[in-house]
């Protein structure tokens, strides 16, 4: 085992290899997400028994983050690093990962390893709605053996869980919990029957409406920040994102591969009614953000985009369509409720991940730059 910063393409080769594919890296760990991050220095990094000549196990794309007037980094690995968390003997790749970095000047790592830990599948939820009730109160329909196994495995090597092992979610960069419709071996028939009753009546409806799907580009992302702004204010949620951002997103993932993200727009009678982004990596598809106008919601066009979107995801051969981020509560009365049961829509399944685990170096100093770095971000 050798472990070694890498080129790019290096990389990249190695996510595109049936190896690499296996693994199902997530769009956090491709190379080009080091150019969408602003105020991180980036390694490419990987391992296995030839590095150099591309004989790869594992990689990692690590954001380091200088802690003020030090040269001592904060090392963020987001929904990484690319591993094979199924070998028992993890410390024979974590333990040189972490060497690497301690070498280069880190204090403290933050992973996010890749297994799922519970699942809960739609229609198990939608009847167990009510006052106060969370995920945590249900119980599974399946608990990962693997991800029970890993989370073992990280407590015991001094790893903790950001945001503990509660059901809420605080102290996590990326969300914990996920929504996932499953696509491997289902027809486009499976995928519409799996949608509920109240969704394929809103497809027909934007459809009898005239409502018009179409993958946009660039020039349409001031749209779909303006709509994004829209949405924000009308859920009561603030993701304090720049158009910029979404300009540097598109370009850096469509430079490293062409069509990796895409905007759809859902049109009607000339307008820009919704837009929602997709990203594709190896057999995965994620629908990342969503944005939509106050005004003739009831032509149901984001549930026209969603339709056109696992569709095209399915045609992909994609395994799984990822719909990113959703609450833990099952209360009606909490406004966050809403993204949820419009998610358990489609059929899939909610994915409680591992979340994200944090551990400072060895070294009193690096405990003692560890605790300074959690004070510096509580007060920013």
């Amino acid at each position: 085992m050798s472990l070694r910063t890498i080129t790019a393409a290096t990389y990249r080769a190695f996510l595109a290899s049936p190896a690499g594919v296996a693994l199902g890296a997530g769009f956090l760990q491709c190379p080009s997400w080091a150019d969408v991050k602003e105020g991180w220095r980036a390694q490419l990094l990987g391992w296995g028994p030839d590095p150099a000549a591309g004989r790869l196990t594992g990689v990692a794309l690590v954001l380091l983050r200088q802690l003020p007037g030090t040269r001592r980094y904060f090392a963020y690995l987001p929904e990484g690093p690319v591993a094979d968390w199924t070998d028992p003997d993890i410390d024979g790749w974590l333990g040189p990962l972490l060497e690497h970095l301690r070498r280069a000047g880190v204090f403290a790592v933050r992973v996010g390893p890749s297994p799922a830990y519970r699942r809960w599948d739609a229609a198990l939820l939608k009847p167990l709605t009510g006052p106060g009730r969370r995920l945590g109160d249900v119980l599974a329909s399946e608990v990962d053996p693997l991800g029970t196994a890993v989370a073992e495995r990280l407590r015991g090597r001094g790893w903790r869980r950001c945001g503990g092992d509660g059901t809420g979610q605080d102290g996590d960069a990326q969300p914990r919990y996920v929504f996932q419709v499953p696509l491997a071996g289902r027809t486009t028939e499976d995928l519409w029957t799996g949608l509920n009753q109240e969704w394929r009546r809103n497809v027909r409806r934007a459809r009898k409406e005239g409502v018009e799907v179409v993958v946009g580009s660039a020039a349409d992302l001031p749209e779909f920040h303006r709509l994004l702004g829209v949405t924000e204010r009308r859920d009561g949620f603030r993701l304090g994102r720049s158009l910029a951002y979404y300009e540097r997103q598109y370009a850096a993932l469509n430079a490293e591969e062409p069509g990796r993200m895409k905007l759809y727009l859902a049109r009607h009678r000339g307008e820009i009614l919704a837009a929602h982004t997709m990203i594709t990596v190896g057999r995965r598809v994620w629908y990342q953000t969503g944005a939509s106008a106050d005004h003739r919601r009831e032509v149901r066009p984001s549930n026209a985009l969603q339709w056109r979107m696992l569709l095209d995801a399915h045609a992909l051969g994609a395994d799984v369509y990822d719909m990113r981020g959703v609450p833990s509560t099952l209360d009606p009365e909490e406004r966050a409720h809403g993204l949820l049961r419009w998610k358990l829509g489609t059929g899939g399944q909610v994915v409680e991940t591992l979340g994200e685990w944090e551990k400072p170096l060895p070294g009193s100093t690096n405990h003692a730059l560890y605790r300074a770095f959690q004070t510096y971000l509580n007060r920013r």
